[in-house]
């Protein structure tokens, strides 16, 4: 992946009609957890996203390295569009769910290996979505090497179909092929993004697929937080972008469904 090393400027876009918003969870919408399981959603944030929801007439996903069931277990009782495990699997918005093509039963010996290999080390924490598996190390920090050379085994000894993916204080096994990027891609596609001018706000590593295929369509990549990134603006942090997203939703709340300008076949 070829990153824009350039600073991004802390200025943010100016508001405006006929955005599609494209949203990562975890350090973007809400504040990191030592566990993935652990965190939690005020009543705030569901409102903010069905509010702008609304507002761009359904375009509106959430982007994230979390399976679609447990966006909608944050998130319940809405149901947003949505990719998961970095694009592994999409649910559109019409509601059809659409799933990456691969042998996942090549990773149900590789799940109780890692299971093994944390329990032996503590401080990790193996999260496993199905189709990929997260060994989490943001309890033990200095594990991040060992994390990282026992998931690359892995990753050999399965083939190229799959991948390890660096991330904040995790490493992942996942399907190659798939990003946050291509799931954007897909979802401009269709309506009710199609046509529109795609804002993607993101925090880690890889969310820079995204911010990349963003700017070649001339949309906005936002970074949330410090760090070298191929975003073109800067955000403090998650409580920034829920000021930042509130202030969309109220400037055009009164403009009704047709507020973007956009028309969708």
């Amino acid at each position: 992946m070829q990153r824009d090393r350039s600073e991004p400027t802390t200025r943010l876009p100016e508001h405006a009609a006929g955005w599609a918003f494209f949203l990562d969870i975890d350090g973007t919408l809400i504040q990191f957890a030592e566990r993935p399981d652990a965190v939690r959603v005020g009543d705030g944030l569901p409102r903010l996203l069905e509010a702008l929801h609304a507002g761009t007439g359904g375009a509106l996903a959430l982007i994230s390295g979390r399976t679609v069931a447990d966006i909608d277990r944050l998130f319940a009782p809405l149901r947003f569009p949505a990719a998961g495990q970095h694009g592994v699997e999409r649910r559109d918005a019409t509601g059809q769910m659409h799933r990456h093509s691969f042998p996942a039963d090549a990773i149900r010996d590789v799940a109780a290996r890692l299971e093994e290999f944390a329990i032996a080390h503590p401080g990790l924490v193996l999260e496993d979505k199905g189709y990929s598996l997260a060994l989490h190390y943001r309890l033990a920090p200095d594990l991040g090497g060992a994390v990282r050379s026992v998931l690359e085994r892995e990753a050999a000894a399965l083939g190229a179909e799959f991948e390890v993916q660096p991330g904040r204080l995790v490493y992942e096994l996942k399907p190659g092929g798939r990003d946050k990027g291509k799931a954007i891609e897909e979802f401009m596609a269709e309506a009710p993004f199609l046509g529109r001018t795609p804002v993607f706000v993101g925090d880690d590593f890889t969310d820079e697929y995204g911010f990349e295929t963003v700017n070649r369509v001339g949309g906005h990549s936002i970074k949330v937080g410090a760090g070298d990134s191929a975003a073109r603006w800067r955000i403090a942090d998650a409580h920034a972008v829920h000021d930042w997203l509130a202030q969309w939703a109220h400037r055009f709340a009164e403009a009704g469904p047709n507020l973007t300008g956009v028309q969708n076949s």
